[in-house]
């Protein structure tokens, strides 16, 4: 095997492994993001349901 076969093949190993990790990120971020999309959309919604229980307690 020459030598610059050897460190491509290495170069390509170090590469998938980076690829990796960062995918990995990449993702995690995308989870924590839509993780927090939801859990904004389900405190609205709880917000305006208490406003309108809350509401009508206020007028009788």
């Amino acid at each position: 095997m020459r030598k610059s076969t050897l460190w491509t093949v290495l170069g390509v190993i170090a590469a998938i492994v980076i690829a990796w990790f960062l995918v990995n990120i990449l993702f995690s971020l995308v989870a924590f993001a839509f993780r927090l999309l939801a859990v904004a959309v389900v405190a609205l919604i709880v917000f305006f349901v208490l406003r309108v229980v809350f509401a009508r307690r206020d007028v009788d």
